[in-house]
């Protein structure tokens, strides 16, 4: 990576946001930069792996860390997910530690706080309390103390990501507390990630919030192509693989009915990232046991991405 001249005073650093998953880290990486650049579905596991939201301000760059959800994995496909967020963590500048306010601790928070303890190095670290705004306000007192318990020693900041409850004062400090640096990217870019890489991701969250509990995790998404039709947008062929004859009718709907509208949701988002018209054509293969197959992981963008810095 090129590092650009930059003015005096200047601070820089690598800002990763871990937790379990579902809590929020992807939303608050979209609301900093003020555009979607991390896929959001309320469905948990998202992420698929470590991306980078880049906010360059006058004398400020911060890049924020999109890790997937510290969880308990149950195939090959969540230890993928569980070793790319960790990977990511000892070469920090700051860490974020997000869980859900809106719950009590549960057995993955319990999991994301020993693996914080167990960082050596460990960075300086803040947690950060998410979805203020679903808590009755009786309650907070008592749900801000359970989570107290899992990382004491830390500063907390409780926030909204979706309302922007103390958001705002949660950025100013961690801009403070990034270190004197370069400026490690170019003013204009938001992300490292390929769009088309986005796009897939976008397509995946699209199915994840369509389908809710009728195809958990079960969709893997493989951009076939991507090209550039100049004043006319992008065309993109993408396939959603399922690993089940059953899910692939539940992906396709009556009538091709489902398979239409996650198309219609992804397009959306993705002219939503990339500031132009597309268009998206989608299919569905069955991919039998893909979640346990570290060769169909590493086809699809589940392996290692390896160091940022």
């Amino acid at each position: 990576m090129e590092i650009t001249d930059i003015p005096e005073g200047h601070r820089s650093g690598f800002v990763a946001i871990a937790g379990r998953p579902n809590v929020g880290k992807s939303t608050l990486i979209n609301a900093f930069l003020g555009q979607p650049v991390a896929a959001v579905s309320p469905r948990p596991q998202t992420t698929r792996h470590r991306q980078l939201g880049i906010l360059t301000l006058p004398t400020t760059q911060a890049i924020f860390i999109d890790t997937p959800g510290i969880h308990k994995p149950r195939h090959k496909l969540g230890e993928q997910m569980n070793a790319n967020a960790l990977e990511v963590l000892e070469d920090a500048d700051l860490l974020l530690v997000m869980f859900d306010l809106s719950r009590f601790p549960t057995e993955d928070d319990q999991r994301v706080a020993d693996r914080i303890k167990a960082l050596n190095p460990s960075p300086p670290t803040l947690v950060v309390l998410n979805k203020i705004d679903l808590v009755p306000p009786d309650e907070l007192i008592n749900r801000q103390a359970a989570f107290k318990t899992l990382l004491p020693d830390i500063e907390m900041y409780a926030i909204s990501s979706t309302r922007g409850d103390n958001r705002d004062q949660l950025l100013q400090h961690i801009l403070k507390q990034l270190p004197s640096g370069p400026r490690y990217y170019p003013e204009e870019e938001v992300t490292d990630t390929y769009q088309r890489d986005i796009a897939a991701d976008l397509i995946r969250a699209a199915g994840l919030k369509l389908l809710r509990d009728e195809v958990p995790h079960c969709i893997a998404i493989r951009i076939d192509e991507y090209k550039e039709r100049n004043q006319q947008g992008a065309y993109i062929a993408a396939t959603l693989f399922v690993e089940r004859e059953s899910q692939k009718g539940i992906v396709i709907g009556k009538g091709g009915s489902m398979l239409r509208k996650i198309g219609t949701m992804a397009r959306q988002d993705i002219e939503a990232m990339s500031g132009r018209k597309v268009y998206l054509e989608l299919r569905v293969k069955v991919l039998s046991g893909w979640r346990n197959d570290e060769r169909a992981l590493k086809r699809m963008g589940f392996s290692g991405t390896g160091r940022y810095h």
